[in-house]
């Protein structure tokens, strides 16, 4: 099990390669298609027999063809032998519907964990989940990383005197991801008091903690979908008179009205990362994407030499 194959899927290939020149490894080859009806087509186009398989494929969208695909590479993987598959999942779709918060509804989360393992990975690296208790809902080993190193070590480039700045929680359910960034690049913490009123929309009213008055704002959260909220928190926090603002997050899904929503919020810049590769970057011209690709690499490496990964946060590779 000594050597290692990188593989990727067609969600997001451009990461996978970076991964691999991080590694200096060559990304293996795997050819992908549809047969005339639709159904995903998939052979592995090198040698996996005893080896390190890692599968690289966020579940983003179009999800359902992603994370059909990643099964199938699974699949093909586990029937050719390999020693061991882990399926690198950049960003784990169907991750919000993790609880019945009603009767007749499903938990989604769940049941894909369960799909991912009975298609035969032996484990699962992946990144700023939804709610982290989805590890939970795995029975293989889940390496949970978060992109805070990534995204801090950008802000703390920028030069940003600690009295000049604000960390700020959209709403309280982002408390704890706050108050990482916090500890890290100090200055004041102040949450959004968000109020959701249905399943799509979400009111936001007041300030908690702070203050924000003249300050450089910066709001965290671990996706993007919509934009109706974070950018209803935008507004609240410029309503309050932060001097400049800005957005970053782990996951930029970018559906639906997201794009004419950040276009219109008073921010300086919307700072996203490459666990989902971005279309919409020629339409937003404030945005800016870090790559994860040195730290997803430093824990493929990490796991595949039994190392570690919890150390990655403390020698803060990124």
């Amino acid at each position: 099990m000594r050597e290692i194959k990188i593989f990727s899927g067609r969600a997001n290939q451009k990461l996978a390669e970076d991964v691999c020149n991080f590694l200096h490894l060559k990304l293996g080859r795997v050819s992908l298609g549809e047969f005339p009806d639709g159904e995903i087509q998939c052979k592995i186009d090198e040698d996996v027999r005893g080896r390190d398989v890692f599968l690289v494929q966020p579940t983003c969208p179009p999800v359902n063809n992603n994370l059909m695909e990643l099964l199938v590479m699974i699949d093909s993987c586990r029937r050719a032998s390999a020693e061991r598959i882990t399926a690198v999942i950049p960003y784990y779709g169907y991750a919000r519907q993790d609880r019945k918060d009603e009767g007749r509804v499903p938990i989604t989360a769940k049941l894909v964990a369960d799909l991912i393992t009975s298609a035969g990975a032996d484990r699962v690296l992946t990144m700023d989940l939804h709610a982290a208790q989805i590890q939970g809902f795995f029975n293989v080993p889940v390496d949970h990383l978060n992109a805070s190193p990534v995204l801090n070590h950008y802000f703390l480039s920028l030069g940003v005197p600690t009295e000049d700045l604000c960390v700020v929680s959209p709403d309280a359910g982002s408390i704890k991801r706050a108050v990482t960034h916090h500890r890290r690049l100090n200055g004041e913490l102040a949450i959004v008091d968000k109020r959701r009123t249905s399943a799509h929309e979400t009111t936001t009213k007041n300030i908690i903690g702070g203050p924000v008055e003249g300050k450089i704002a910066v709001i965290f959260d671990d996706m993007i979908s919509t934009a109706g909220s974070i950018c209803g928190a935008a507004k609240v926090v410029h309503k309050a008179g932060a001097r400049e603002i800005y957005i970053a997050a782990t996951h930029g899904v970018l559906c639906g009205p997201a794009v004419a929503r950040l276009q219109a919020a008073p921010i300086k810049e919307l700072i996203l990362t490459d666990t989902i590769p971005q279309k919409s970057q020629d339409l937003l011209t404030n945005m800016r994407v870090l790559s994860v690709a040195p730290l997803l690499g430093e824990a493929i490496k990490r796991i595949h030499n039994d190392e570690s990964i919890s150390a990655l946060f403390r020698e803060n590779i990124a």
